[in-house]
């Protein structure tokens, strides 16, 4: 089997899939990346077993086959190339590649095709299509949150819920929790899913800058992604989320109003002075200042600020984590956000005090007990 491709165009799309290849994966196949050639054009698949990439691409070919290339030395070299036409000569009875350049030639290991893991196909009826923007955004403002902890296999994910007139995306690791819900996309149907979060990853770095529409398909196992050129494949987290709404407090009587950029400059600041262990700072309300403040009984640190607010409610003090809030505070676009609390044992709500008419993001963060370190 032989065929003729550019170096940087083939380079290209390798890269588009190689974040789905583990370092070190289950089984020693998965370390390639399986290469078919049918009527002049090639179809390149990674996997993990979890997740599958595949692209496709035209090249210079007067047969049809299949080989697993080893994807390391394979991106290596052709990440060296100058830009030019590159054949690929393969023998499939040895698995032997051999590229030929204007450089030179360079000879390396295959593998049987018929050893890599096939790609499970997606036959559902529940399908939607959505802006390739917005989908970056909803995983953006919400991936920073999913948990890292495998004991709770649920929150490993991001939580899709279709209803008839808004989709919503929720991730949560028990100490705070996103939810970013969209108006602008009617799925027409109710379902929930969740997607891991190497899924989503990978999908935020290979969706293209440029808009462009992405259709998802689903069924009770796996999601299915498609735009332009590019198809993936991941399995659903087959667990049951947890009921996020009933997180959420209902009645949050102390209302706080802040510049988004000066609150998250002083809690900069001042979490430098925090316990290394619980990342404390403290908010303590007063009519309209806030006082941001922290301290470090072991190394007898401490620091404290005081901005000015705007605070419809009872004087109070809380504590949370200030790494959390650095995160929430990067991730809102508004000039000024709003703070409601109840109790400092409860929940806060951190929200922009505009938002586009399309979407609503909330933000739950748990506070950390004042007594924990005095």
């Amino acid at each position: 089997m032989k065929f003729i491709v550019s170096s940087s165009a083939l380079l290209k799309q390798l890269q588009s899939i190689n974040g789905v290849i583990s370092s070190n994966p289950v089984v020693p196949i998965l370390e390639n990346f399986l290469f078919e050639i049918n009527e002049g054009t090639l179809t390149i698949t990674a996997s993990d077993l979890e997740t599958s990439m595949i692209t496709e691409m035209h090249v210079e070919a007067k047969e049809n086959g299949r080989i697993a290339a080893p994807a390391r030395i394979l991106l290596d070299t052709l990440k060296n190339l100058p830009d030019q036409p590159v054949t690929f000569t393969i023998d499939e009875e040895t698995y032997t590649i051999e590229l030929s350049s204007a450089n030179g030639r360079y000879k390396l290991s295959g593998e049987n095709a018929t050893d890599f893991p096939r790609v499970p196909v997606v036959k559902s009826n529940n399908s939607i299509e959505v802006p390739s923007n917005m989908l970056a955004r909803a995983i953006n403002k919400t991936i920073f949150a999913v948990s890292t902890d495998e004991l709770r296999p649920a929150m490993t994910g991001i939580f899709v819920q279709l209803n008839d007139n808004n989709i919503t995306f929720v991730a949560t690791d028990g100490h705070r929790l996103l939810r970013y819900r969209r108006f602008d996309v009617a799925t027409g149907n109710t379902a929930s899913i969740i997607i891991p979060r190497k899924a989503f990853t990978l999908l935020k770095s290979t969706l293209p800058a440029e808009p462009t529409t992405v259709r998802v398909e689903f069924n009770t196992s796996n999601a299915f992604f498609s735009f332009e050129n590019i198809r993936m494949v991941c399995r659903l987290i087959d667990e049951r989320y947890p009921d996020y709404e009933n997180v959420i407090p209902a009645q949050n009587p102390n209302k706080l109003v802040i510049d988004r950029y000066d609150l998250l400059s002083s809690i900069k600041r001042i979490s430098i002075y925090s316990n290394k262990t619980t990342h404390q700072v403290r908010l303590r309300i007063a009519g309209s200042e806030l006082h941001v403040s922290a301290e470090d009984l072991d190394f007898s640190n401490e620091a404290n600020e005081r901005l000015s607010c705007q605070y419809d409610g009872e004087d109070m003090e809380i504590g949370f984590n200030a790494r959390f809030l650095i995160e929430m505070l990067n991730n809102i676009d508004s000039d000024e956000i709003s703070l409601e609390l109840s109790t400092p044992n409860r929940a806060g709500l951190l929200m922009p005090t505009s938002n586009d008419d399309n979407e609503n993001i909330l933000m739950l963060v748990m506070p950390v007990m004042l007594n924990n370190y005095v």
